[in-house]
């Protein structure tokens, strides 16, 4: 079993960026996929990132893509996701996720960091 802390949201102005973290401990996430995800007001949990431990391939949402960059440090166990170009609409509770599946069905995850982006 993982255990995910997320760290790094906090409150920005439109067009500004933040380092999201993903930290694990008891289990090292080199090989896990790991993913991340978000919630907005009102709205379902979305995909956001993901990077595949088997093959190190990244997917984005179309809604970041270009603006969010999701990347891993294997001697600090963690996995970021870089937040640049920030629009009011990513405000959200960000969430990462892990699993051994081949699959995108996340066994694992964090309690979320909240990002709030200010017009």
């Amino acid at each position: 079993q993982v255990q995910l802390v997320e760290s790094g949201g906090g409150l920005v102005q439109a067009g500004g960026s933040l380092r999201l973290s993903c930290a694990a401990s008891q289990r090292t996430l080199s090989r896990y996929t790991v993913g991340w995800f978000r919630q907005g007001p009102g709205k379902e949990r979305e995909f956001v990132a993901v990077r595949r431990w088997s093959t190190a391939s990244t997917a984005y949402a179309d809604a970041v893509k270009g603006r969010f960059t999701i990347s891993r440090d294997n001697a600090k166990n963690t996995v970021y996701l870089q937040v640049n170009s920030l629009k009011p609409e990513d405000t959200a509770v960000y969430y990462c996720a892990a699993t051994t599946r081949a699959t995108m069905s996340f066994d694992y995850w964090g309690q979320g960091t909240q990002v709030t982006v200010s017009a």
